[in-house]
């Protein structure tokens, strides 16, 4: 199913990958030496908060091109049931909840 797509998670993985390391740096600058502004640190915080589902994806759909159909479905199967959850507010609390 993503067959020809490999090289382009693939990419799509490291520019991720590399945009998230500047983001965090900027953020751990920003706690020592505030110096953003209030809504580009508003928009850091969300990249931070969600930017490794999507790389986790990203790079979960690049390892999921080289196996077979049923692996592929249920990759996508469980990043479908996260994706839908994080919309449940409830599901954060419980999921702690469970590990205290």
């Amino acid at each position: 199913m993503f067959k020809g797509l490999e090289k382009v998670f693939d990419i799509i993985g490291e520019i991720l990958a590399v945009a998230l390391v500047v983001v965090f740096a900027l953020l751990i600058i920003d706690a020592n030496f505030p110096f953003l502004p209030a809504e580009v640190l508003n928009v850091f915080k969300i990249i931070m908060n969600y930017g490794f589902l999507v790389l986790c994806a990203v790079v979960g759909l690049e390892a999921m091109a080289k196996r077979h159909l049923v692996f592929q479905i249920i990759f996508l199967a469980m990043l479908a049931l996260i994706v839908i959850f994080l919309f449940f507010p409830g599901t954060y609390d419980n999921l702690i909840g469970l590990i205290k």
